[in-house]
């Protein structure tokens, strides 16, 4: 029996009529937190992107609670239900199938109309699949960008991967197994060929894996084994090299000797002090080296 069937109010120390948004486990079950299941026990009624795959997160927990679905061809409508039950002072939560909603899942929305509508949005954060990979993967530039899925097309994939080239940061990608290979070919013919491609699978699941590897290098290593071209994935390419030109020679030379004996920020202010060149592609330039000394 539910909280609405019973007439019961939420939990204890729940806001009424508010969305809370709650990240759940990428696989592992016991990555959810304590408050994500507090709240999934005390609101009236879960908002699923499947309510089939949240009903084993539910029952694996104990937990018995109203539930209807929210995905990407039902968002607007079901925005107006979350919206109407708020009106009427229930406690509702929203959840994915897997990780955090709104984070190329469906959810943003629906968020959108709710905030719209003038009731309080409360985040209840936890696994995100592209922050897990990025901490496991070793990449050492100290900014990304987090693009989510590329277009499904070829021609527009292509003309995407054209555009976020320049960009100075590692990029992060999510990926179906059925589009991987495309993807990851596109990725090496588009991009520096230097660059570092971490490939994560299945992270948190029984067959997880996460490989460092030469940008160039990773169509074949994904052709040699059928397994590895399987679950879902996020791809993680380093930032792009630096330009041979935008540090000169002395400069780049004056880098490595303070590399040696300094810690990396202070030799690159040392280095822009002693030789001229531009912090921003010393720093760059220190990056490139520090990542290219470390083993893939």
């Amino acid at each position: 029996m539910t909280h609405r069937e019973t007439g019961a109010r939420p939990g204890a120390g729940l806001k009424t009529s508010a969305l809370y948004v709650v990240a759940t486990p990428l696989g592992n079950l016991g990555d959810i937190g304590a408050r994500a299941l507090d709240v999934l026990r005390g609101v009236d009624a879960i908002a699923c992107e499947d309510t089939r795959h949240t009903r084993k997160l539910l029952d694996h927990f104990g937990i018995r609670c109203e539930t209807f679905s929210l995905h990407e061809h039902n968002e607007a409508a079901s925005a107006e239900k979350l919206i109407r039950l708020l009106r009427e002072g229930r406690a509702l939560a929203l959840v994915s199938d897997a990780g955090t909603p709104a984070v190329s899942d469906p959810g943003a929305r629906a968020v959108a109309a709710v905030r719209t509508a003038g009731f309080t949005v409360i985040p209840v954060p936890g696994p995100n699949a592209a922050i897990a990979a990025l901490s496991a993967a070793g990449l050492a530039d100290p900014h990304f960008l987090f693009y989510g899925f590329l277009p499904s097309k070829t021609a527009a994939r292509r003309k995407a991967l054209d555009e976020l080239k320049p960009f100075p940061c590692a990029l992060v990608f999510y990926e179906a197994p059925h589009r991987i290979e495309e993807t990851v070919a596109d990725l090496a013919a588009a991009l520096e060929p230097n660059r570092t491609l971490v490939i994560a699978r299945e992270l948190t699941k029984l067959f997880e894996s996460i490989v460092s590897l030469p940008l160039a290098a990773a169509p074949d290593w994904l052709a040699a084994d059928a397994d590895r071209r399987r679950g879902e994935f996020v791809l993680a390419v380093s930032a792009p090299p630096p330009a041979a030109s935008s540090v000169p020679l002395e400069a780049a030379r004056a880098l490595d000797a303070l590399l040696a004996e300094l810690p990396l920020k202070q030799a690159v202010r040392l280095a822009a002090e002693i030789s001229g060149a531009t912090r921003n592609a010393l720093y760059a330039l220190a990056l490139e080296k520090k990542r290219g000394s470390q083993p893939v």
